[in-house]
């Protein structure tokens, strides 16, 4: 089941792999540790949601985005 489109996706998995690369560093900080584990949940979840190609939220909300051919 689909409900993220090809452009969507795209967009979660390279802002998820941004975010991560901050929370990575983020980490590395004594006083920032919150922040950064925050910030990795929330790569890790648009990473997962970008390669399934499904969001919770979206389901919730009724946005689609994906356009279904009858291929997916």
């Amino acid at each position: 089941m689909c409900n993220t489109g090809k452009i969507d996706r795209i967009i979660r998995v390279v802002a998820g792999l941004a975010l991560g690369v901050f929370a990575w560093f983020v980490l590395g900080l004594d006083e920032a540790k919150t922040v950064g584990v925050i910030a990795g949940v929330i790569a890790a979840v648009l990473i997962i949601t970008g390669l399934v190609g499904f969001c919770p939220a979206y389901r919730l909300f009724g946005i689609n985005t994906c356009k279904t051919n009858g291929d997916e």
